[in-house]
């Protein structure tokens, strides 16, 4: 390669001579022009540079530094706010570093980054993420400097007359050089952002265990909710939701709320909403989870919240399904009497068989259709048509099945607190047996 131009005859009228002539390739030149395509492909584009390139070019970095250092603010709107006399400094350190590195690649088979500028420009990348950036504007940046420098350095190489072909592997060099600051930039960006984020989770599983452990004094509570990045909010509430459901919850809450999964389940805590009519909020975000909403509750009571949610998910079989699919929300303050009437299911056996036994004589058709009038009759307070009406049956049908059971309670069903017991035992086990199909 020739660093002058007026080295090589012109060969193509678009530099002033005669055409080249047309050479057709024999199968076995093809072959062999696309091995050494091949071998090519591994060789970095600097290599094809001469040494004394950089000596060369070394007059026009100063241009080029100052160019880059007064337009990427200007130009890229998120360092526009951070530009101060610190960020100039750095920035122009930065860049003077990138130039030197770039410059001391031309005929070396050397990786683009050394150890030391590798650890520069992984720096960046993370030091973007604290900052609260996207790497998009970091990337812009790399653009914007790889634009002003190959466009600096080819004037210069235009200005002392050299080949075509040299400026055209330049560029190469430094569209490859910006390709692996971008590659680094964004690894080490990614693994901040991880880091950052596996550490936010530990704390936020830590703030959750608190607050639901219960138990916690209110400052600890502050420290765990400032550490986790969340505001505490006035009221809240306990939510308790299949695994699978977890990862679009979490996307949808935002910063309403936190999500974690603990053992067999996945646990929120959100903040609750101050009137009954904003309900529908999150009953869209938990649409399709078989979710279970505690009460709202105050930060000292989310252990309470949590308890009474998850005594309601117990009952509710909806929830038990693997993945999530068309369960909606239930909050649990619609369902405080299922909690009571499933707390002890022993305790609630020992009432039903002592108060339903006078029915144990009957065949099971039988039993099923008197228990069922029975209910009705309860819940109705003796009232023959709405029994009628919610059975489905005649009004004197009710009336003959209601004959029936007072020949088998006798006076017992005349007792408020036996009527109450019948009530309750017969609730649980509708309950109990789910929804008719």
């Amino acid at each position: 390669m020739n660093l002058s131009s007026e080295d090589s005859p012109p060969s193509h009228p678009l530099a002033g001579g005669p055409p080249a002539p047309q050479v057709r390739e024999t199968p076995q030149a093809q072959r062999s022009r696309g091995a050494a395509e091949a071998r090519d492909a591994s060789r970095p584009p600097w290599l094809s540079l001469p040494p004394e390139l950089a000596e060369l070019l070394a007059p026009a970095v100063p241009a080029v530094v100052e160019q880059i250092i007064q337009t990427v603010p200007n130009q890229i709107p998120a360092y526009q706010i951070t530009k101060t006399e610190r960020f100039s400094e750095v920035l122009f350190l930065g860049v003077q570093g990138a130039l030197e590195q770039l410059l001391s690649l031309p005929g070396t088979a050397n990786p683009a980054l050394n150890e030391e500028s590798r650890e520069l420009v992984a720096a960046l990348g993370a030091g973007e993420y604290r900052q609260g950036r996207s790497m998009d504007a970091l990337l812009a940046a790399y653009r914007t400097s790889a634009r002003i420098t190959f466009r600096g350095l080819s004037e210069a190489c235009a200005e002392q007359g050299m080949a075509m072909d040299v400026v055209v592997d330049l560029g190469e060099t430094i569209l490859a050089y910006i390709d692996e600051l971008s590659a680094v930039s964004v690894q080490a960006y990614a693994v901040e952002q991880s880091a950052h984020a596996g550490a936010l989770e530990l704390r936020r599983a830590d703030l959750v265990a608190a607050l639901v452990g219960g138990g916690v004094e209110i400052h600890e509570v502050r420290r765990l909710a400032s550490g986790a990045d969340w505001h505490l909010p006035q009221r809240m509430a306990a939510v308790v939701l299949p695994l699978a459901a977890a990862s679009g919850v979490r996307t949808r809450l935002g910063t309403s709320g936190i999500v974690v999964e603990r053992e067999s389940e996945a646990t929120a805590i959100v903040a609750a909403p101050q009137s009954e009519r904003l309900r529908p909020r999150l009953r869209e975000v938990f649409a399709g989870t078989s979710a279970v909403l505690g009460p709202a509750v105050e930060w000292d009571g989310v252990a309470h919240s949590h308890r009474v949610a998850r005594l309601v998910a117990a009952q509710l079989p909806q929830l038990q399904t693997e993945s999530p699919g068309d369960g909606d929300p239930v909050f649990a303050s619609d369902h405080l009497a299922q909690i009571v009437l499933g707390a002890e299911t022993q305790v609630m056996a020992d009432l039903a068989a002592r108060r339903l036994a006078p029915l144990g004589g009957l065949s099971g058709t039988k039993r099923a259709t008197l228990e069922e009038t029975l209910l009705s009759w309860l819940v109705h307070w003796g009232q023959r048509n709405p029994v009628a009406d919610e059975l489905g049956i005649h009004p004197q049908t009710v009336g003959y099945r209601v004959a029936q059971l007072r020949q088998l309670f006798g006076g017992e069903l005349d007792r408020p607190a036996v009527r109450f017991e019948l009530e309750l035992v017969l609730r649980a086990r509708r309950m109990a047996e789910g929804p008719a199909e």
